[in-house]
């Protein structure tokens, strides 16, 4: 099953990743009205920052901004002890 973000609405009422009973997205509007670059602003510096890369990606299939997933759900990747260069 797809794996959404619940955010704690007891605490964040008007949260724009809140859904209903259905599973939809209460404040839809509120994603289609971005454009893509306030979209991928949002999902990776702004209030979607949070959110693991898997909630990020099904949240974007649900907005139909598919295209946007590689660009939102970069893996950053952190030197390990077998990097070369922390030698």
């Amino acid at each position: 099953m797809t794996e959404f973000y619940q955010p704690d609405l007891g605490s964040e009422p008007d949260n724009p990743f809140a859904r209903d009973e259905k599973g939809r997205l209460v404040r839809r509007s509120f994603w289609l009205d971005m454009s893509d670059r306030s979209l991928v602003l949002a999902m990776t510096v702004g209030i979607g920052a949070p959110l693991r890369a898997s909630e990020r990606r099904v949240h974007l299939i649900d907005v139909r901004r598919e295209h946007l997933i590689d660009e939102v759900c970069q893996e950053i990747l952190v030197p390990g002890d077998d990097d070369p260069s922390l030698k």
